[in-house]
């Protein structure tokens, strides 16, 4: 996960636009990217809510996508099974991992997370990633903004540009899944937009 997480910085490459490292101090960042979709706010939901139909499976633990699942209610997981070993004695459980854990859902309009992605996840850290979805002309604005924050072992300098990429790369392929608003659509950098507060 570390060696995919710091590969994302050349994910960056591939996009024409991307999340920007909008804060950045040795104790944390935060990051911010937003895409434009052709679906309504609730539509554009039920597509946000189901991650594995559209995450990048580089970025998961058991390296299938498919292992992913998400109960989008306070207090629910966003989460990914993993595979049993070949050998295991029968009645063994598989395993599991925590992405993040939902802390705020209003469907159509507001889903935060609270959890450390990826590498991250072995560290002190907490990281809170707010997501809006707001109605603009022909569908739905979608914004994405971790903020992250505590110790970690990684400098900033290169964990966060490697968090954006990561970041940017997902609301990509949610927008490709969903449908952009027009061929021309890509995540886009958003410096002017407001934080999240609802």
């Amino acid at each position: 996960m570390l060696r995919t997480a710091l590969m994302g910085l050349a994910v960056m490459a591939a996009f024409p636009a991307h999340a920007e490292v909008v804060q950045k101090s040795e104790n944390g960042f935060v990051v911010r990217t937003t895409t434009d979709v052709a679906k309504a706010p609730l539509e554009a939901w039920a597509a946000l809510v189901a991650p594995a139909k559209w995450w990048n499976k580089e970025h998961t633990w058991s390296g299938d996508a498919a292992n992913l699942y998400m109960d989008a209610q306070a207090g629910g997981c966003f989460c990914e099974q993993l595979a049993l070993p070949a050998d295991a004695p029968a009645g063994t459980r598989r395993g599991s991992v925590e992405h993040m854990r939902i802390i705020h859902t209003n469907p159509g309009k507001v889903l935060r997370l609270s959890g450390s992605l990826g590498p991250l996840q072995g560290e002190a850290v907490t990281g809170t990633l707010s997501i809006t979805l707001k109605p603009i002309a022909g569908g739905t604005r979608i914004l994405f903004e971790y903020v992250v924050g505590g110790y970690m072992r990684f400098k900033t300098d290169d964990i966060a540009p490697a968090v954006d990429a990561m970041l940017s790369e997902q609301l990509h392929l949610l927008g490709e899944y969903i449908g952009p608003l027009s061929a021309s659509a890509a995540v886009t950098s958003t410096p002017q937009v407001d934080t999240p507060k609802n």
